[in-house]
Parts: structure tokens; sequence; C-alpha cells
């Protein structure tokens, strides 16, 4: 981890296109200005933990119903070898 030191109106530039501003010190806060591109996300630490974990969590929901829908075809495949239905005349409609 790199640690630098910065007064208020310095920055810190990283890469070409995020650039992080001290803009103000006060009771132990320091606020951080932030440039950077639209398509980098930024947030503090404790949003970007909780984002993961809700992500996660949504991935997992999203794996439990795809295992339940391949269960479910698996069981409805079992159910057509052991009573096969006799094929039924396809109408079409004809306006």
């Amino acid at each position: 981890m790199l640690i630098l030191s910065r007064k208020v109106g310095e920055s810190i530039q990283i890469g070409d296109n995020i650039k992080i501003l001290i803009a103000d010190m006060d009771k132990g806060f320091v606020r951080v200005g932030i440039e950077a591109p639209k398509n980098i996300t930024v947030h503090r630490d404790e949003v970007y933990k909780r984002i993961s974990i809700e992500n996660r969590a949504a991935l997992q929901h999203k794996e439990e119903k795809i295992l339940d829908l391949r269960d479910l075809a698996k069981k409805l495949r079992e159910k057509e070898k052991s009573n096969p239905v006799k094929s039924q005349p396809h109408l079409l409609y004809s306006p």
C-alpha cells in the first residue's frame, strides 16, 4: 500500500484519468474529491462491501433457481419416458 501525505487543495493522480483531491480536513474527517471516468464506480468501502454481499446473495439465489429448473426438467423428461403421450395432430390456423 502506498501512503502519501497531502494538504488541503493538493491532489493525487492515478493513471491518466483518475484524480483524488483533498478538499477539506475538519475535526478528524477528511473530505475527498474524486474525478474519474463514468465507467469507473466509486464507493465508500462500507457501501462497496454491502453491494458485494448483496450481489453474492443474488447470484446464489439465481443459481438455486437454475438448479430447481433443471430438476423440474429432469422430472418432466422421466415422466415422458414412463408415460409417453401419443402425438396429437397439429391444428393449423388459416384465416
